[in-house]
């Protein structure tokens, strides 16, 4: 695993996946405006990747993922 000093851990829902793991958004700016500035994808780091049910089972772990904005539902702060 990487250094996350200057990274902020998020969840991230689809359609199918929740996917836990950490943004390039340093400590105090804002996701909207972070999810407005990016492009088609989504780089997240060290994620965890989940069926999107409740208790879903861990399906991937990546040290890097790229997660295509059209299909974030919802993206919160952990």
């Amino acid at each position: 695993m990487s250094s996350h000093e200057n990274k902020t851990k998020v969840t991230i829902l689809t359609g199918t996946y929740r996917i836990k793991g950490y943004i390039d958004l340093l400590p105090g700016a804002r996701v909207t405006d972070y999810m407005q500035e990016s492009r088609e994808f989504v780089a997240v780091m060290d994620a965890e990747i989940y069926e999107a049910e409740v208790a879903g089972r861990q399906v991937l772990m990546a040290p890097f993922i790229d997660v295509n904005r059209n299909h974030i539902q919802i993206i919160t702060l952990c």
